[in-house]
C-alpha cells in the first residue's frame, strides 16, 4: 500500500488534526461541527458496518443524497472498506438512477430523504437493492444502527485494518457518471492516485490548511466539489455542508469561508446584485460607489502588472476599502485567500470586478475524465480571461482542430463497460477533451469553443453557442440564454431575464405586471432586452448575433432536465420542450 489511497489519507489526517473541526452542518441553533477525531471514528464505524453486512472489496456502493456530512463519511467509509463509491446526483430521476445502478452493478445504496428512498425503490424494480438511509423516519435500514456495527474490538475491525493497509493506490476509487448534454451518462473510472494528484496540485499552488473554512454547496456527486473535499480533509481544513444550494448567499455570510470552489453562476449573481443595488442608491451614494470601485480597479491593475500603486493611490485605496470595497466583500462572507471557478466560462469583467474589491477568482479547466483539474490560475500566476497553465505533472497541448489534449496522473482509467468510447477518448495516450483552445505567448490557456457543441447554420457557418451565451449573458438583466440555430438560417435564443432586475426596472418605469408571464410580454421590456442583447453582441460576427429571441417566464432548471447538474444547457432537451416557441421565431423569416 502506498500513501495515496483515500482511506490511508483520512486516517493520517484524523490522527494529525484530531481536535480540529472537520465537518460543519446547520442546525436549528446555528452551525455546528464534528472534529477530525469524531469524523475518523464515524468513518471507521460505517466501514465496519459495510463489512458486517457483506460488502466485499471492489463492490460498488452508491450515494444518493444532497450535500451533508454523512455524504463524505459514507464516501470515505466505502473507500476504507475497499469498495468503490458511485455518486448519484440528488436531482436524478428514477430512470437516470436506474441506469447508473444497473450499469455499475450496484447492490447497496446510501440514501438521504424519503424521496430518494421512494425513487430508489422505483429504480430498482424487481432487482435486489440494499438501501441504507441517513435519517430516521425513512423505511429501509437505518444509518449505522440498523446496519449493526459490530464494534472496534471485533474481528471485523481486523478485517477493516487489513483492507485499508492493502489498498492499491492505482485501484478504482469511484465511478462518476458524466452529466453530458446528450446521450446516456458514462461511468468515468477514477483511481485513488487520481485524487492524490489533484491534492498535490492544489498543495503546490494554494495555501489551504488548519483554520480554513470552505462552503460545500456544489453537488458532491460532481468531481469538482468531491475532489476539493478530499483535499480539504487531507489538509485539516473544515468543510461546511449546505443541503440547499439556493441558500448559498445567506450561508456565505454565516460560515465566512476563507477558501471555496464554485461555478461562475454564483459570481455572476453576486456581481449583478451588487451593481443593481448600487444603481438604485441615491446619487451621492452611486457616485461614492463608482469612485471606490474605480480606485479598487486601479490598484488591482497595478497588482496584475507587478507595479507599486504609490502612496497617494494606496491612501485612497484604504479609504475606498473602508467605505465601499469591504462592504462588497461582506456579501460573500468577508476576506478570502482565493475563490476558484470551473465548469463553465467566467466572463473577464466578473474576474476584474472581484479583483477590484479584493477577491481573487482563480479560474481553471478540466473534465470529469481529468479528475477534474488540468489547468488553473493561481494566486501567484494568473491571467484574467484564461483558464491558467497546466497543473503539476500534467501536460496540455493543442491538437488537430484546435482540440485541447491532456495527459498525466490525473487522467481516468477509462469509461466503465465502454471500451470503444474509451479508446476514442484516450487515443495515443492523450485525453481528447472535445474542447477547443489556444495558448498565449506566456503559456496561459484560453478556451475558444466546443467541438461537439457546434451549431451549423443552413448557410454552412460553424458557430459555438456557448461563446454567444457567455457574451450576452454578461448583462445584469439577463439570467440565462439558450442559443438555437442548428440547420437554420440564423441564430435565435430563448432568454430568461433576471426577474428581480427587470421587475424593478418595470416598476421604476410604471409598467405594471402581476405575473412573470405578463412581465415578459410587455413591449418595453422586450425592447429593453433587445437593446441589451445588441449591446453585448458588439464583438460577435454578424452571423453569430441573435436575430430573434423569446423571453421565458421561468428559469431553466436541473430538476426539469433542461440543465445538467453543473448548469450546462441540455440543448436538445430545451429545443424539444420549447419547440413551438422556437418554430414561431422562424416563421415569416423572409426578411432575415
Amino acid at each position: 500500500m502506498g500513501t495515496e489511497h483515500l482511506a490511508q489519507m483520512i486516517r493520517r489526517s484524523c490522527e494529525k488534526h484530531a481536535d480540529l473541526p472537520a465537518l460543519g452542518y446547520l442546525t436549528d441553533t446555528g452551525w455546528q461541527t464534528y472534529s477530525y477525531r469524531e469524523t475518523g471514528r464515524w468513518i471507521d464505524s460505517v466501514a465496519r458496518s459495510l463489512i458486517h453486512i457483506g460488502v466485499e472489496v471492489g463492490d460498488r456502493v452508491a450515494i444518493f443524497s444532497p450535500n451533508r456530512p454523512e455524504w463524505t463519511v459514507a464516501d470515505l467509509a466505502i473507500a476504507s472498506a475497499g469498495a468503490v463509491s458511485v455518486p448519484i446526483f440528488a436531482t436524478s430521476t428514477a430512470a437516470q438512477a436506474a441506469h447508473i445502478l444497473g450499469d455499475a452493478d450496484v447492490t447497496t445504496v446510501f440514501a438521504s430523504r424519503p424521496e430518494e428512498h421512494r425513487l430508489l425503490i422505483e429504480a430498482a424494480g424487481e432487482g435486489a437493492l440494499r438501501i441504507v438511509t441517513f435519517d430516521e423516519g425513512v423505511d429501509g435500514n437505518l444509518w449505522i444502527r440498523a446496519m449493526g456495527d459490530p464494534g472496534k474490538e471485533s474481528a471485523v475491525q481486523a478485517e477493516l485494518d487489513q483492507r485499508v493497509s492493502s489498498g492499491d493506490d492505482d485501484g478504482l476509487a469511484t465511478l462518476i457518471y458524466t452529466s453530458g448534454t446528450t446521450g446516456a451518462p458514462k461511468g468515468v473510472m477514477l483511481t485513488h492516485a487520481n485524487f492524490a494528484h489533484q491534492s498535490r496540485s492544489v498543495e503546490t499552488h494554494f495555501d489551504v490548511g488548519p483554520g480554513d473554512r470552505s462552503l460545500c454547496f456544489l453537488p458532491l456527486a460532481h468531481v469538482y466539489e468531491r475532489s476539493w473535499t478530499a483535499h480539504l480533509m487531507a489538509s485539516g481544513a473544515c468543510n461546511y455542508y449546505l443541503k440547499n444550494p439556493r441558500e448559498v448567499i445567506a450561508a456565505l455570510g454565516q460560515v465566512k469561508p476563507t477558501v471555496m470552489v464554485s461555478v461562475p453562476r454564483l459570481y455572476e449573481k453576486v456581481h449583478d446584485a451588487v451593481l443593481d443595488r448600487a444603481s438604485r442608491a441615491p446619487a451621492l451614494r452611486r457616485k461614492l460607489f463608482s469612485w471606490g470601485l474605480n480606485v479598487g480597479n486601479r490598484v488591482a491593475q497595478h497588482i496584475r502588472t507587478g507595479r507599486s500603486p504609490g502612496l497617494g493611490l494606496t491612501l485612497q485605496h484604504k479609504l475606498a476599502d473602508r467605505l465601499i470595497l469591504s462592504k462588497i466583500r461582506a456579501v460573500v462572507g468577508g476576506d478570502k485567500k482565493f475563490f476558484s471557478a470551473g465548469g463553465a466560462p467566467l466572463a473577464r469583467e466578473i474576474e476584474e470586478f472581484f479583483h477590484a474589491v479584493g477577491l481573487l477568482i482563480c479560474q481553471g479547466y478540466g473534465l470529469t475524465e481529468s479528475s477534474p483539474m488540468a489547468t488553473c490560475n493561481t494566486p501567484s500566476c494568473f491571467r484574467f480571461g484564461s483558464v491558467g497553465k497546466a497543473v503539476p505533472e500534467c501536460e496540455v497541448k493543442i491538437g488537430d482542430g484546435n482540440e485541447i489534449l491532456v495527459r498525466g496522473p490525473n487522467i481516468m482509467m477509462g469509461y466503465l463497460n465502454r471500451a470503444e468510447e474509451t479508446a476514442e477518448t484516450l487515443a495515443d495516450g492523450w485525453l481528447h477533451t472535445g474542447d477547443q483552445g489556444r495558448f498565449d505567448d506566456d503559456g496561459f490557456l484560453f478556451i475558444t469553443g466546443r467541438i461537439k457543441d457546434l451549431i451549423i447554420t443552413s448557410g454552412g457557418k460553424n458557430i459555438a453557442p456557448q461563446q454567444i451565451e457567455s457574451a450576452v449573458g454578461r448583462d445584469p438583466i439577463i439570467d440565462q440564454v439558450a442559443v438555437i440555430g442548428d440547420r437554420r438560417k440564423f441564430i435565435t435564443a430563448l432568454v430568461v431575464p433576471n426577474f428581480e432586475a427587470v421587475e424593478a426596472w418595470a416598476n421604476d418605469h410604471s409598467f405594471a405586471a402581476s405575473t412573470r408571464e405578463e412581465l415578459v410580454k410587455i413591449p418595453e421590456v422586450l425592447e429593453l432586452v433587445s437593446e441589451r442583447l445588441e449591446a453585448q453582441s458588439i464583438d460577435l460576427a454578424h452571423y453569430e448575433r441573435i436575430k430573434k429571441f423569446t423571453l421565458l417566464s421561468r428559469e431553466l432548471t436541473i430538476e426539469s432536465g433542461e440543465l445538467t447538474p453543473t448548469l450546462k444547457i441540455r440543448r436538445q432537451v430545451v429545443e424539444d420542450r420549447f419547440a413551438e416557441l422556437i418554430e414561431a421565431m422562424y416563421t415569416n423569416d423572409a426578411d432575415e
